[in-house]
């Protein structure tokens, strides 16, 4: 565990706000991954949810036919899951330890809104991509930042509230698609593709990467 991990504390294991239009794209990708997989006699493909909070898209996974395993750094999250979700696998751990050597690989790696709040996200970005299998997937989300939106914002004054420094924790990383492209490509994943969601493109809430490890 490190120090520059955010700390949270969690209350219930409802699906967080930004679930409503993150997990549509998870859903369809993670279709996708388990199709791919799918043939007689195998068993299911696994699923790492790195950062999984309280829970709820571990067990959203889980639901669509993967075994999950869950880390977050919060005590309360990780306590939370395991009474929630029963039929996933949770642990206390950092996107900065060696997750690949403690829980093996995977074929499928999600992450929702975690980059943006840790001060190495290289390291994230390098455990990503331990965890995965060759050719596995990984489906990341963070605040999309793209010029038109914060063009946006400084006209209509809102940047102090979007990009606040009063909130402990919070977000401390803004990532661009040209930003959040460099990290994946520079971690070793490829064909990465975008798509931004929680409103029109450009204005966009998030924007959520879907990328392939090399096989």
């Amino acid at each position: 565990m490190t120090d520059n991990v955010a700390q949270y504390i969690y209350h219930d294991a409802a699906p967080a706000w930004a679930n409503a239009y993150l997990w549509p794209v998870v859903q369809e990708n993670a279709q996708r991954v388990k199709s791919r997989l799918q043939s007689p006699g195998r068993s299911n493909p696994r699923a790492f949810d790195l950062g999984c909070g309280n829970g709820a898209t571990a067990g959203m996974l889980s639901g669509l036919g993967f075994d999950v395993v869950g880390v977050d750094t919060s005590e309360s999250g990780i306590a939370l899951a395991r009474a929630a979700y029963p039929a996933c696998h949770f642990e206390v751990a950092s996107a900065y330890d060696d997750l690949a050597g403690r829980f093996g690989q995977f074929s499928l790696v999600v992450s929702l809104e975690v980059v943006e709040h840790l001060y190495f996200p290289r390291k994230f970005a390098k455990a990503v991509n331990d965890l995965l299998e060759p050719a596995g997937t990984a489906i990341i989300s963070t605040p999309y930042h793209g010029y038109l939106k914060n063009l946006a914002l400084a006209i209509t004054g809102k940047m102090d509230k979007h990009f606040t420094a009063l909130w402990d924790g919070g977000h401390i990383k803004f990532f661009s698609k040209t930003t959040l492209r460099e990290l994946l490509t520079e971690a070793g994943l490829q064909d990465i593709r975008f798509v931004r969601v929680g409103r029109i493109p450009p204005l966009a809430k998030s924007m959520i990467a879907i990328a392939r490890k090399r096989a």
